[in-house]
């Protein structure tokens, strides 16, 4: 476990509430991975549990709905003006809006998709093929194409991206849905048959119940490394 000095600790903004129980689940593993004797020694978290922020599905997969940028700018500057001296947003498609977010604020947004490809980096995969578990606006955007292009990484999505839609819905009404856990692991299996050598968790809804997957698939989760980077920028005295 990461250990934090015992003194004053800069505020974490939390742009959260894409969905609400993954909000709380990044909040939940960031003090999993934090060394704490008393309540001080934790992070201090500032979050904005909007759940009203317009939907990223309407707006880049069915290009019906209002464009989310503006309502996560306003979180963004609320939170900072609320003393928080960094951000992390866990949600993956929202991702594709974080440079605009970032141009907004000159406080530091913690990028879940660049640093999961840092990680695989990190963790000697080159030249190689990495599956996509996530909503099927992550393969339109482009966003882990791009992260991973300067890592000589390629990214894969499932072929059938309403299925990965259709099972992020089901999470979202209910948790614990069995189809959903089904269709993640029959879409998981085909991206190693595809010839995967990692997976990644891209979507928080799936952070949710990853742990349907069998521990031999290779597989890291988003949620996890943008909570190891907020634990390590506390420790490194940012």
């Amino acid at each position: 476990m990461s250990v934090i000095n015992h003194q004053a600790k800069p505020k974490l903004g939390i742009i959260g509430g894409m969905g609400p129980e993954a909000t709380v689940l990044l909040m939940s593993r960031i003090i999993a991975l934090t060394d704490a004797k008393d309540d001080c020694d934790h992070i201090p978290m500032l979050v904005d549990n909007n759940t009203q922020v317009p939907s990223r599905i309407k707006a880049i997969i069915e290009k019906t709905g209002d464009d989310p940028s503006n309502t996560l700018i306003t979180m963004a500057e609320g939170l900072k003006g609320n003393g928080a001296k960094m951000l992390a947003m866990p949600c993956n498609t929202a991702h594709y809006y974080a440079s605009i977010i970032q141009e907004a604020v000159n406080i530091p947004l913690l990028n879940m998709i660049d640093l999961t490809a840092e990680r695989l980096s990190l963790e000697g995969l080159t030249n190689a093929t990495v599956g996509i578990l996530g909503s099927p606006a992550l393969a339109l955007t482009e966003v882990y194409d791009n992260a991973f292009s300067s890592h000589g990484l390629q990214a894969i999505y499932p072929e059938n991206q309403q299925k990965m839609l259709n099972a992020i819905r089901l999470i979202k009404e209910n948790s614990e849905s069995a189809d959903a856990r089904q269709l993640l692991q029959n879409e998981a299996q085909k991206l190693i048959l595809r010839g995967s050598e990692r997976l990644v968790i891209a979507c928080s809804e799936f952070s949710l119940i990853s742990d349907c997957l069998p521990s031999i698939y290779p597989a890291i989760d988003s949620i996890d490394v943008l909570a190891k980077a907020v634990v390590d920028f506390v420790n490194q005295g940012n």
